[in-house]
């Protein structure tokens, strides 16, 4: 997906205004990676494909009874943010380094997104039970469904962008856990997949 498809895909999918709100987020993290970085610099370029598709795409996968979304090891707010900026859930995001932390709150505050909470911990120490579960590239599956198993209930589901060894993580799962796993297409690349898994028990 070129930038110009992303953000033809955004509209389409979303509306002008979401987009727009969007658009101002990407400015922000863009500003804010002169002094942290937040995403790679080969990225900067790709953001809207690389980041904001990518984020955005996993609430096709937001179940209908879902209120409550924790996304560990938010760093920049992907896709966190990017949820929170275009559902009503509330949304947690997970992240313990510092400066991110500030950089969230920020965003949030700027964007006057009111149902969002920054916790600044480790996914081990925050409260709390979440419908839905996200991380990006924080950790193998197994270790993420070791450290938020506390966080989970019978029905929380986890969504789980994996890039390309999405498939080869979920063939290697212990048996009880891999009926549970099931594999979706990414929109932003063909080899990129999104690994979802519901009821897993630890």
């Amino acid at each position: 997906m070129t930038e110009d498809e992303a953000l033809a895909w955004c509209k389409a999918t979303f509306g002008d205004a979401a987009t727009d709100k969007l658009d101002r987020f990407r400015a922000m993290v863009l500003e804010e990676n002169g002094r942290q970085n937040l995403i790679s610099p080969a990225s900067r370029e790709t953001i809207w494909n690389r980041h904001i598709v990518d984020s955005a795409q996993l609430i096709t996968y937001l179940p209908d009874r879902a209120r409550t979304w924790f996304d560990i090891g938010s760093g920049p707010g992907f896709p966190g943010m990017v949820v929170a900026m275009l559902t009503d859930v509330q949304v947690t995001l997970v992240e313990p380094r510092g400066r991110r932390v500030e950089f969230l709150e920020y965003v949030a505050h700027q964007l006057q997104l009111a149902h969002v909470t920054v916790a600044k911990r480790k996914a081990e120490a925050v409260t709390g039970r979440a419908d839905v579960i996200s991380a990006r590239a924080v950790a193998s599956i197994p270790d993420l469904v070791t450290i938020t198993g506390h966080l989970r209930h019978d029905g929380t589901r986890l969504i789980l962008p994996r890039g390309k060894n999405g498939d080869s993580e979920v063939a290697m799962l212990p048996a009880k856990w891999r009926s549970m796993f099931h594999v979706e297409q990414s929109v932003t690349d063909p080899a990129s997949v999104i690994v979802i898994a519901d009821g897993v028990r630890t």
